[in-house]
């Protein structure tokens, strides 16, 4: 008897690089029982069952590489783990979560497999993996799945969990300049950069946005006090809180008005273009319910409304709003012509992945304010060809940029700097921002902290601006600094032997170099010379810690192959990549992990994410870690008690760097020249004590440009206290 089943051993997620990949994976391991004899091409009917439930695994390119890779291998007869590893990924790209790497091995025990697949946010992976679960049970069995349903409630923790769909396209950004990220919150707030050289943003706001700027913005009284003083053009208008007065202000500043709330945003509770004491009583009232205790009464500027993005002092994107009408066919109501005409629409919808919003005649308190004013409710039914205004502000989704005039997008610009803003939308009203402004009559109605952009990324018709791009050129420059912008540098120690030591020492030659240095390692967390914590700190939130503290220059982590199994490594890239042995299975043989090719597939992971200007310091007394030459991105020094091994005879042949020992020195050499040479009866007890923990130290510092005059004043001053020493 068989039962056809999976069943998952161990669920695990590596937010760092890893032996998979340089991403954040879930790592599950996975025992088909009896499937192992069961692949999917002796499954009767599987194959149909599951590409009508998940038609998108067509475009999976799978080991093939093409389009359609991943059917092929279903028809051909693959197994259990890795389909589970496809259905999981299709499910997350369903639910609106893009990702597409996974990767399916098979361990050394019969039906068990170990299988890895990106996830951008662990919850909704976790979640995909239990509906994939189900999903390939039930293509197994013929069994009954409703997958509308999961693929609902995983949209749902999609959109729970996951980054604004604007915050991620300025990570993105952020990404594509080599500039790392770090999720500070479950909301929005993210890091972007390390230590001292980072930056933060929050959605449209960053580390530059002034709380007094927003607080200016939030004050529209204010905003329009100080924009008209610096010359920019407003409409004029007084701060009422009663009706009564609102209707005195409206024939003060001459009819027709706009009415808005005090503090309001989106255009909530504004009402334009008002004649009458009813309809200014009316929109004051509700204005009030948007707002707080205070209501704008001001000019009415004819025109059509525009948002323009200011990021620095430059315009970056603009859109236009539009008139929403009807046309009355005679038999029709208001809210079956707008369904008809408007909502039909494809690009309107109710999320954000549409760029223009349903519109509700019968629920909008402005709407139905506007339609009063012309006699009607949302229930009424025009006449044949009678045209009804619907709504006079919002849908400002219409991309412009290109063909805005220069004096309007300067004119912007003056006014968020006025206010103090660095990224600001600025709300203009005007007939044609293409013709001056000093041809029409144009005038700022507001300033906006915080503003939203996805009319920009998903305009309703019009070119996607690359608004992410600017906001990363306005935090970190235009040109892409040496090393990376937003790093600095971060030195990785991996092995078995003496890796501690070494990160110690490392340490302690930055830190009398000058520079504020960070080290998590298992003797605890260090800043500078003072031990914070004195707990075991490899583990990868230590390892954040370091990278989110805003005074470092400079970091050093230690880690063990345990750990980069387990969680894997703290950050993307690094300066310097230290490698002691490739030793130590035992402490790895619950991963799967039972022989050395294996072990040096894991070590690897430290070469792996050198930097293509940073250095990898390799054990060429280890012929494994030599071996890892070949891998490094970056530079390479070697470092040895034998100046004679065969590696390091062959890098130095080549003009490679190499620090070893000869006589009562140690040596850096560059080629066959010797560098530098450092006595060692000079060293402190605990250097003197530790000739490899010493050379691959030195080889380290040496990599970070520190000088040998200097690497030899630490090596004297260095001691480890005897519980320290390892």
């Amino acid at each position: 008897m068989t039962t056809k089943t999976i069943q998952l051993l161990r669920v695990s997620h590596l937010r760092g690089p890893n032996i998979w990949t340089y991403r954040p994976v879930i790592e599950v391991w996975v025992d088909i029982g009896d499937l192992e004899d069961f692949p999917s091409n002796t499954l009767p009917g599987f194959y149909e069952r599951l590409t009508a439930m998940l038609p998108g695994l067509a475009v999976h390119r799978c080991g093939i590489g093409e389009p359609g890779g991943f059917l092929e291998r279903l028809r051909e007869g693959t197994w259990a783990g890795h389909i589970l590893e496809h259905v999981v990924l299709e499910l997350q790209n369903m639910a609106g979560m893009r990702t597409g790497f996974g990767k399916t091995r098979q361990t050394s025990v019969r039906g068990v497999y170990k299988m890895a697949f990106r996830t951008r946010q662990e919850q909704v992976g976790r979640a995909a993996l239990a509906v994939g679960l189900d999903v390939v049970h039930a293509a197994i069995h013929d069994m009954a799945f409703d997958l509308t349903a999961a693929i609902a409630q995983l949209s749902e923790l999609v959109d729970t969990h996951c980054m604004g769909p604007s915050t991620a396209h300025i990570v993105e950004a952020a990404t594509d300049r080599g500039i790392p990220n770090l999720r500070l919150t479950d909301g929005n707030l993210v890091q972007l950069g390390h230590g001292a050289s980072q930056r933060r943003i929050w959605t449209a706001e960053t580390d530059q946005t002034s709380a007094i700027a927003e607080e200016i913005a939030c004050d529209k009284d204010l905003t329009k006090s100080l924009l008209q003083s610096s010359g920019v053009p407003v409409p004029h208008g007084q701060v009422v809180k009663t009706a009564e007065e609102a209707w005195e202000a409206a024939q003060a500043v001459g009819l027709p008005v706009a009415v808005k709330p005090y503090n309001g945003n989106h255009g909530r509770g504004v009402s334009l273009n008002l004649n009458t004491q009813k309809d200014v009583e009316t929109a004051f009232a509700l204005a009030l319910r948007k707002g707080e205790s205070s209501v704008i009464v001001e000019q009415f500027i004819p025109g059509n409304e525009h948002r323009l993005l200011v990021v620095g002092r430059r315009v970056v994107a603009v859109a236009r709003g539009e008139t929403a009408w009807v046309t009355g066919d005679g038999e029709s109501n208001i809210i079956s012509l707008v369904n008809q005409q408007l909502n039909a629409d494809p690009r309107r919808g109710t999320t954000e992945d549409f760029p223009l919003n349903e519109v509700k005649p019968h629920e909008s308190a402005e709407i139905i304010l506007e339609l009063e004013r012309q006699g009607l409710t949302a229930y009424s039914v025009p006449k044949q060809s009678q045209q009804v205004l619907i709504q006079r502000n919002g849908n400002v989704a219409f991309d412009i940029t290109d063909d805005v005039h220069p004096s309007v997008a300067a004119m912007a610009s003056l006014a968020a700097r006025v206010v103090g803003l660095d990224i600001a939308g600025v709300d203009m009203v005007m007939e044609d921002a293409s013709r001056p402004l000093s041809e029409q009559r144009g005038a700022v109605i507001e300033v906006n902290a915080s503003p939203g952009l996805l009319a920009h990324l998903k305009p309703a018709s019009g070119h996607t601006r690359a608004i992410g791009k600017a906001i990363i050129s306005h935090l970190f420059g235009l040109e892409q600094a040496r090393g990376g912008v937003g790093r600095i540098p971060l030195v990785g120690v991996t092995g078995s032997r003496s890796t501690t030591s070494i990160a110690r020492l490392i340490t302690w030659l930055l830190h009398i170099k000058g520079q504020k240095v960070g080290l998590a390692c298992q003797d605890g967390f260090y800043l500078g010379a003072r031990q914070v914590s004195a707990k075991d700190s490899t583990g990868w939130d230590a390892g954040q810690n370091l990278l989110i503290n805003r005074s470092l220059e400079v970091a050093v982590f230690e880690h063990s192959s345990r750990r980069i199994l387990s969680e894997g490594l703290a950050y993307d890239k690094c300066t310097v990549g230290v490698v002691t042995d490739v030793s130590g299975l035992e402490s790895v043989a619950e991963f799967y992990i039972d022989d050395l090719d294996k072990l040096f597939n894991v070590v690897r992971t430290q070469v792996d994410v050198i930097l293509p200007h940073g250095t990898a310091v390799l054990n060429a007394d280890d012929a494994q870690v030599a071996d890892l030459a070949s891998l490094c991105d970056g530079k390479v020094i070697f470092y040895g008690r034998n100046p004679d091994s065969s590696a390091m005879v062959v890098h130095r042949a080549v003009g490679g760097r190499a620090v070893f020992a000869q006589a009562a020195h140690m040596v850096l050499a560059q080629g066959q020249a010797a560098v530098a040479q450092i006595a060692l009866n000079t060293l402190s007890p605990d250097a003197r004590a530790r000739p490899d923990t010493a050379l691959a130290a030195v080889a380290a510092a040496w990599a970070l440009d520190i000088s040998p005059e200097l690497i030899s004043a630490g090596l004297r001053t260095f001691e480890l206290t005897s519980s320290q020493k390892h």
